[in-house]
């Protein structure tokens, strides 16, 4: 009942008319920002933080969270059409939706996108409504051993994610480890690979590899290939997904939007982590796993949503114990602290109009951001019947202003560029970039995290095995890798033994 009462007192909040406006402005900009690819959230949020400086606090953390969650929405749409992420998350939407897309299946692939994203949204507002109490103080208990372990379950996720050679996927994941390592050593400071400048200290920019490797790279081989205009003058037909879509969809759905959340409460993963977790596991349980990649609809569903999913997910541990678990959300405190609010723990007794009114925008924020995006798809669209000319200059040119925006830093651009033509080599040779993202995002924290294990433990492995959560995590990371190896030769084994005896 207090729960219900809190929400229903965060729903006054929200559906004022001032604050009704502003989550309509946060989750219109956060389409926007997510459509063009490069900008990020983070960026924009901080761009408009001194803009609410004036604002109520209740409208102004409405429209910065509607930034958050509808640019998850809008990264897709790039994604899908063009294959250039719309922000970092969307990285893997790219694999399988743009296939679709060329296939003239880029209705599906958006429908499913927006629907996906909607239904996985409304569950984490109802995880976070729910279990922000306990799963907060469950996440409390994930010290650097812990991080680590699920880090290294992660890896070995990493073989899933091409559709090709494993030998190659492991490959490109080891040269994303070593880029991970460029830039201050996290413990001594030490500079690493830097050649002492400046724009190597920080390490190598995630926004300008994603830009170079799918952005920049499709470019030229699209030019490459001589790309004409009829391409994109593929029929799209309906842009509902049709009920086999809905079948093949809903399984991915619910599990990316369960993963995602969970995911998501951890401080550090970010929603980058649990769409390529998502992805994995979807091609690991398909019967065909030879689609993704070439336009499997699961692998837009279970990323989409978990990418959603973790959106609401991060949101625990700032609103329940005052801890920014990524950048965004960083931001967001930020905010909340301008404003003369302090999350945490006493945040329910002291700002309870805030705390559920934040809450209840969320719900109101999906459903604008569905009512916005379905009839928006036909336009976006729309992109695909441009000329193959005039596109990849303006995705060459967003790309460079989104690159440049982040940092203010022209050596990123170079940056892209150099990872645009890295990644037009290394596709034409048949290795796939996505496992060196992956690699790169989960070596720099895989490092911090075993290194603090290490301090703590006096340099003990050991306290890998001796905490209980760690441990679950290698017992999984183990069946993992041999369940692949163990399997066929037991079904072997099996099939052998019907053979000979039938009746057994």
């Amino acid at each position: 009942m207090e729960i219900l009462a809190g929400l229903l007192n965060g729903f006054a909040v929200a559906l004022e008319p001032a604050n009704l406006f502003w989550c309509f402005v946060g989750v219109l900009l956060g389409t926007v920002v997510g459509i063009l690819p490069g900008l990020g959230p983070p960026a924009t949020i901080a761009m408009l933080l001194p803009l609410t400086f004036n604002m109520n606090p209740a409208g102004a953390i409405i429209m910065l969270a509607g930034i958050y969650y509808g640019a998850k929405y809008g990264g897709s749409t790039t994604s899908i059409l063009m294959n250039v992420p719309g922000e970092s998350a969307s990285v893997v939407t790219c694999l399988d939706g743009y296939q679709m897309a060329k296939k003239g299946r880029a209705g599906p692939a958006l429908g499913i996108a927006a629907f996906g994203s909607f239904i996985a949204g409304t569950f984490s507002v109802v995880m976070i409504m729910l279990l922000s109490p306990p799963l907060a103080a469950a996440a409390l208990r994930f010290g650097p051993p812990e991080i680590f372990t699920l880090l290294l379950l992660g890896f070995t996720m990493i073989t899933y994610l091409g559709s090709g050679s494993r030998l190659k996927a492991v490959a490109m994941a080891l040269v994303g480890m070593f880029l991970g390592t460029i830039g201050l050593d996290p413990v001594t400071g030490v500079g690493r690979y830097t050649f002492d400048t400046a724009t190597l200290s920080d390490g190598v920019g995630l926004v300008p590899m994603i830009m170079g490797l799918f952005g920049v790279s499709e470019v030229l081989l699209n030019v490459e290939a001589g790309i004409t205009q009829e391409v994109f003058q593929t029929r799209i037909g309906s842009l509902l997904p049709t009920r086999a879509d809905w079948k093949d969809s809903a399984g991915p759905i619910a599990r990316g939007s369960l993963l995602g959340f969970v995911l998501g409460i951890l401080p550090g993963v970010g929603a980058i982590i649990p769409t390529f977790v998502s992805y994995a596991l979807e091609k690991r349980l398909s019967r065909t796993p030879e689609r993704f990649g070439r336009g499997a609809i699961e692998g837009v569903a279970g990323p989409e949503s978990a990418n959603n999913a973790a959106t609401g997910g991060s949101m625990i541990p700032l609103l329940t114990l005052g801890i920014a678990p990524n950048v965004v959300m960083a931001v967001l405190l930020g905010a909340f602290l301008v404003h003369g609010v302090q999350p945490g723990p006493l945040m329910l007794r002291e700002h309870p109009d805030l705390f559920w009114g934040v809450v209840a925008s969320m719900y109101v924020g999906n459903i604008m951001l569905l009512i916005l995006n379905l009839p928006l798809i036909g336009l976006w669209v729309q992109i695909l019947r441009m000329p193959y000319g005039v596109l990849f200059p303006l995705i060459l040119l967003v790309c460079v202003v989104g690159v440049y925006g982040v940092s203010e830093n022209v050596w990123d651009i170079v940056i892209m560029l150099g990872f645009g033509v890295a990644g037009y080599l290394l596709r034409k040779t048949g290795y796939e970039p996505a496992p060196l993202v992956l690699a790169f995002v989960l070596g720099r924290l895989a490092e911090e995290s075993i290194r603090q294990s290490l301090l703590l433990s006096r340099g003990r492995l050991g306290i890998l095995m001796e905490r209980p959560i760690a441990a679950a995590f290698l017992v999984a990371t183990a069946a993992v890798i041999l369940l692949p190896l163990v399997l066929p030769r037991l079904q072997a084994l099996l099939a052998r033994a019907a053979a000979e005896s039938p009746d057994a």
